[in-house]
C-alpha cells in the first residue's frame, strides 16, 4: 500500500500547472495527502474533486485562501473527521483530517507555523500538545496509526542546511523539536524516513524567493510518523526530491499487509 503526502502550496494554482494527473499515473498512490489546499470545495472545479477511481475528503477553514487540507483515497475511509473535537480554536483553520481505515487511522496535518509572531508560535505549540491528548483520548497504544503531513518542523540537525544560523528560528526551535522527541519517545511514532536513511542533505521544503532548491538549501519538515502497531508493516519510506511543483516535494510511505 502507497501512501503520499504533499504541501501543495495551493490546490488551484497547482491543479493549472497540470501536473496532478502525471502524478498520479506516475506514482499511483493508494491515498494521497495534500496540505495547505488554500481553498474552500465551492472554489474547486469538478477534476480536482472528482479524480477517477478516488474519492475526496477536504477540511477548509473559516478564512478563505488559507490553510486547509485535502485526501484522496481509493479505498472508502469508515469515518472522516475534520478537527480534533476538542477545542474549537484548533479546529477552525481547516488543518486536520482523520481518517479510519480497516487497517490505520490515518491523521493529514497541517501544522501551524511559528514563526511570524509569538502569538502564533504559541498556537502552534498549543496545537502540537492537543493532537497528543487526542491520542490519549482514543488509546493510541492499542491502535494502529499513521501521522503525516507538513510538521514545520526540522526534528535534528541534519534535517536542515543550516542549523547553526537557525538555532532561533522557528522551525527549529528547542520546544519545538523536544515535541517531536516526545512523539517518538514517550507515544512511539516512528520517523519512517529515518527509519531507512540517515543520511544529510535530504529536504522537503526550499525557499522560492532564494531560490534555495537549486542548492539544496532546504529543511525537512513534512514526515510520515507511524506508531509501534504499524512499524514492521513499514516497507519503505522516500522523498520525492526530483518531483517539482511545490516550494515542497512529495514524501511517500509504502507499508505492507
Amino acid at each position: 500500500m502507497k501512501l503520499i503526502s504533499w504541501n501543495i502550496n495551493g490546490i488551484r494554482a497547482f491543479s493549472k500547472k497540470n501536473i496532478l494527473s502525471g502524478f498520479i499515473n506516475t506514482y499511483n498512490p493508494d491515498i494521497l495527502c495534500f496540505q495547505e489546499t488554500k481553498a474552500h470545495i465551492d472554489q474547486l472545479t469538478d477534476e480536482i474533486i472528482n479524480i477517477d477511481n478516488y474519492k475526496s475528503y477536504f477540511s477548509s477553514g473559516i478564512r478563505k485562501g488559507y490553510s486547509g487540507v485535502a485526501v484522496y483515497t481509493k479505498e472508502e475511509p469508515i469515518s472522516v473527521l475534520t478537527g480534533f473535537g476538542l477545542n474549537p480554536i484548533f479546529d477552525q483553520e481547516g488543518r486536520i483530517l482523520i481518517m479510519e481505515f480497516k487497517k490505520f487511522i490515518l491523521f493529514n496535518i497541517y501544522f501551524p507555523n511559528g514563526a511570524s509572531r509569538k502569538e502564533r508560535l504559541d498556537f502552534k505549540m498549543d496545537f502540537y500538545q492537543e493532537l497528543l491528548i487526542y491520542l490519549d483520548k482514543i488509546d493510541h497504544k492499542n491502535k494502529s496509526i499513521i501521522i503525516t503531513g507538513d510538521i514545520n518542523t526540522a526534528h535534528t540537525e541534519i534535517d536542515l542546511a543550516r542549523p547553526k544560523e537557525n538555532k532561533n528560528t522557528s522551525g527549529f526551535l528547542s520546544i519545538e523539536r523536544e515535541w517531536i522527541d516526545k512523539l517518538t519517545s514517550e507515544y512511539h511514532f516512528v520517523d519512517t524516513f529515518r527509519k531507512f536513511n540517515s543520511e544529510p542533505n535530504w529536504y522537503t521544503w526550499w525557499d522560492t524567493k532564494t531560490r534555495a532548491r537549486d542548492r539544496n538549501i532546504g529543511w525537512r519538515i513534512d514526515y510520515f510518523f507511524v506508531n509501534q502497531s504499524l512499524q514492521n508493516n513499514v516497507k519503505d519510506a522516500k522523498i520525492l526530491s526530483e518531483v517539482m511543483g511545490s516550494d515542497h516535494c512529495p514524501v511517500l510511505l509504502e507499508l505492507k499487509f
